[in-house]
């Protein structure tokens, strides 16, 4: 019978965010992979998992979460990650592994995916979508992330500004990923683009330390690493008027 790895989504950080199916899927592996740094500090995924299964079922996995200039330590980061799973899949026979937000959507779990389906031959790799965070910052702070025929585009500021000014010049809303820091960029980008005044942010969503404020309100000084933006586009023709 096939391994099966399963990515779980478990949202940007609320527990009762989990979806009842990703709740189920975490209980009915045999263990959870939680991503961590190597400093070894708990993540939002261990914290949310740990609301819903014992701790003897977690297993940290170490993974270079945020590390972009050093291609080959990250390469190297993977791999020993990709060789942890694989173990534990041989093990057991099914593993799941827990990621902030949606497991298609920017997750390390695309990466481990890739590495476990060469390294362990017919395993069955699926996923259990997530609440993202543009959903979650959406909801906290009453900003209306699509109308009508208007598209949506995402975009990750690890890229670099130059991509957000891009994509506010077009049509539609904008969201932002992991721009904490280069804020000052950013709310440059949006003054520019005139989009400033009904943009906002948010970091640590459903957490303790959670931020949701205007985006006018930026004013240079580095935000957290996972923050968030929505940059909405003007809409003047009243109820219906994006149809």
């Amino acid at each position: 019978m096939s391994s099966r790895l399963i990515g779980v989504g478990v949202g940007p950080g609320d527990p009762e965010l989990v979806t009842v199916k990703g709740v189920n899927a975490l209980r009915a592996a045999d263990v959870v992979v939680v991503p961590v740094m190597d400093s070894g500090e708990r993540g939002r995924a261990e914290a949310t998992v740990a609301h819903y299964v014992s701790a003897e079922k977690i297993v940290r996995v170490v993974f270079a979460l945020n590390e972009r200039s050093d291609r080959v330590r990250r390469e190297a980061a993977w791999d020993a990650a990709g060789a942890r799973v694989a173990e534990l899949l041989g093990r057991h026979g099914s593993v799941a592994f827990a990621t902030i937000g949606d497991p298609n959507v920017y997750s390390t779990f695309t990466y481990l995916a890739q590495t476990i389906a060469e390294l362990v031959p017919g395993v069955v790799v699926e996923t259990v979508p997530g609440i993202t965070a543009m959903q979650d910052l959406a909801a906290r702070s009453g900003a209306v992330l699509t109308e009508g025929t208007e598209p949506l585009t995402l975009v990750p500021v690890t890229a670099g500004a130059t991509v957000l000014e891009e994509a506010l010049a077009g049509p539609g809303t904008v969201v932002a990923y992991k721009f904490g820091r280069q804020a000052a960029e950013v709310a440059g980008a949006l003054a520019r683009a005139g989009r400033l005044e009904d943009a906002v942010w948010g970091s640590a969503l459903g957490l303790p330390e959670e931020s949701v404020r205007p985006a006018a309100e930026l004013d240079g000084s580095p935000l957290p690493y996972l923050s968030t933006l929505i940059a909405p586009p003007r809409r003047d023709g009243g109820r219906g008027g994006k149809l």
